[in-house]
């Protein structure tokens, strides 16, 4: 049995996965994720996407917003492409334009996400903010959530698959601290409203110690919890095989620089589903209080039909 990894090793792991290869003019690689579930987690080529746009911006510009359609579910194992069209270069934004592709089963190359993203020279401006951040416990105070996930798979014994168990308990390079009680856990409906700090599990150091990074990986963990939140009025878990979903489009835009490997709050919540979809909104703050990005997702949510 292999040992478990640090979370340097873990951390180092994520920054390498983030990393594009440059293969030609605008055209990049990402590398794949090999441990994983069998499919390509949607923040890992959201993130992979956004490095790869900010690959093509070389101006001093940052990016500030991103919105992309997942369009096929990725394979694992098999690395990713992604070819940018620079749709706009003015003075003060810019504007990329990245379509990821993956050789499927047969060898054929199928898009499987379209991203556009929006970048803006730094500037000065007119500041509010009309959105505080929760009054929440803070981090420190809390549980990790692997301990608890360990917990739960101890206490669920043979009632969790192979699989599930492998899920729940494989080493992350994010760590977790939920506040609210893991939503997958119950049965019970509650409002569609949940609250997560998340920080990479060692300290971003070097030359890989970038804002471009940082704005990655932020990107990269805004896939977790969100599209759960509009599960929570039905009582109903992707955990234990009662619902089918996918994510199906995805926004975000950054208010400020934030640090990945400080404390971030996500609050999320689902002000509507139905149709079977599920609309979700998350709000990212950083420990001082301050609002550093917001985002959108709306998913496919079904309710599982047993098999006869």
């Amino acid at each position: 049995m292999s040992e478990t990894p640090t979370n340097d090793e873990l951390v180092a792991g994520l920054i390498r996965l983030l990393t594009v290869e440059k293969r030609a003019a605008d055209v990049y690689a990402g590398p794949p994720q090999l441990d994983g579930i069998g499919r390509v987690f949607g923040g890992q080529v959201l993130a992979q996407a956004l490095q790869a746009a900010q690959a093509s911006v070389t101006d001093g510009k940052a990016a500030h917003s991103l919105h992309a359609y997942f369009l096929r579910g990725g394979r694992e194992g098999a690395a990713i492409e992604y070819r940018i069209e620079r749709d706009f270069d003015g003075r003060s934004f810019a504007n990329r334009r990245v379509v990821a592709a993956q050789e499927n089963e047969d060898g054929i190359a199928v898009p499987i996400l379209n991203l556009t993203a929006s970048f803006q020279q730094p500037e000065d401006g007119l500041e509010h903010i009309d959105s505080p951040m929760p009054d929440v416990t803070l981090p420190d105070d809390l549980r990790p959530d692997m301990e608890l996930r360990r917990e739960i798979a101890a206490q669920w014994g043979d009632k969790l698959s192979d699989q599930q168990r492998s899920m729940m308990l494989r080493p992350r390079p994010i760590e977790m601290r939920t506040i609210d009680r893991l939503h997958w856990m119950s049965r019970e409906p509650r409002e569609p409203r949940a609250h997560t700090w998340f920080r990479v599990a060692a300290p971003i150091t070097g030359a890989d110690d970038t804002p471009e990074l940082h704005r990655a990986i932020i990107t990269y963990a805004s896939d977790y919890t969100l599209l759960g939140t509009s599960a929570l009025p039905h009582g109903l878990s992707w955990m234990r095989n009662e619902l089918v979903g996918a994510s199906l489009d995805h926004a975000l835009w950054f208010h400020r620089d934030a640090r990945a490997d400080e404390w971030l709050l996500y609050a999320t919540d689902a002000p509507w589903s139905g149709g079977g979809r599920g609309f979700n909104r998350g709000r990212i703050f950083n420990l001082a209080g301050e609002l550093v990005a917001s985002v959108a997702q709306e998913g496919m949510m079904r309710k599982r039909v047993a098999k006869s």
